[in-house]
């Protein structure tokens, strides 16, 4: 294949956008529904897309500007020979310049053209016999498939770790019920075969990129849920049971008498799925909350005082 920007017609300082833009814009020029009856037409189609595939991955795009890799994708050799299958030529078989040796090893070359080579010395490229005119063609590597497509999708929280099922509407309008894996982490991508834009080797694929939002409550510690609860006084010192949310609704927990804030109760199962299938927990730490202002409550605890030394481990 030919430098991959000609191709795209770009230039090699050419953003993502641009390179996305031009390579969409030959497509639909080029695509073979449109073109039916010009194999050319073909040829140039599976030819941008192949030039698209290496530019708009961004590995690949900087190992070729670093002259690490041909425009094929394989590594480049000695001499700027390639290094697919079959040995360095099969890499160097187009594209020799007859205005000098540049074909060798220089930046933006094509590697030399050993058919025509051979046409020099046995008159002719039949001079190199059926058989390796096969071979070479066993060699060409496999129409490359349309370019991937990305999405952005946003789920609730409490969906995140219920793993319900996402909706989401692909390029073309179809819509599909994304099942959330197992273990599932914010900025997590998720592949959907088959789902991207079309080439002459087939369907290219979604990416999903999953934002989890915030929950105005939860929060999450790996595998496990947090949840702060406020409890009154005489739910503190008397026991009781209240009512608390958890991400497959409210559930009733029991608070027992003489609870203290910081006290952390659990609840299991209730947490973000693990890659193993199993859940992680709720964990719910109590705060004892004290109004500000309430003569009622100051008026019973006149007179009483706690007899223990709470601050006696700190030795001051």
């Amino acid at each position: 294949m030919a430098d991959p920007y000609s191709i795209l017609g770009v230039p090699r300082t050419a953003s993502e956008k641009d390179i996305k833009s031009a390579y969409r814009t030959l497509a639909k020029e080029l695509h073979p529904d449109r073109n039916a009856g010009k194999p050319n037409a073909a040829e140039r189609f599976a030819e941008v897309t192949q030039a698209y595939d290496l530019l708009s991955d961004k590995d690949k795009r900087a190992r070729f500007d670093r002259g690490e890799i041909d425009a094929d994708g394989n590594p480049a050799g000695p001499f700027g020979f390639g290094g697919g299958a079959g040995g360095g030529f099969a890499g160097a078989q187009r594209g020799y310049r007859h205005d000098g040796f540049e074909g060798f090893g220089g930046a933006g070359n094509e590697g030399i053209d050993l058919g025509d080579i051979f046409e020099g010395l046995f008159g002719g490229r039949g001079g190199m016999g059926a058989g390796a005119g096969a071979g070479a063609g066993a060699r060409r590597r496999p129409a490359p498939r349309g370019a991937n497509v990305t999405y952005a999708l946003k789920v609730p929280f409490n969906e995140a770790a219920r793993r319900e099922p996402q909706r989401v509407t692909l390029a073309d309008g179809k819509t599909i019920d994304l099942k959330l894996p197992p273990g599932l982490v914010d900025g997590q991508q998720v592949r959907l075969g088959g789902k991207g834009e079309q080439g002459p080797g087939g369907f290219g694929d979604a990416i999903v990129t999953i934002e989890i939002l915030p929950s105005p409550y939860f929060q999450r510690d790996g595998d496990n849920i947090l949840l702060e609860v406020p409890i009154s006084l005489d739910e503190a010192v008397g026991g009781a049971k209240v009512r608390i949310p958890t991400v497959e609704g409210p559930v009733m927990m029991t608070v027992a008498a003489g609870s203290t804030s910081g006290k952390v109760l659990r609840l299991k199962g209730r947490g973000f799925t693990r890659k193993n299938g199993e859940r992680g927990d709720q964990l719910v730490t109590l705060l004892v909350d004290i109004p500000a202002e309430d003569p009622d409550l100051k008026a019973r605890l006149e007179g009483w005082r706690d007899s223990r030394d709470l601050r006696a481990r700190f030795a001051v």
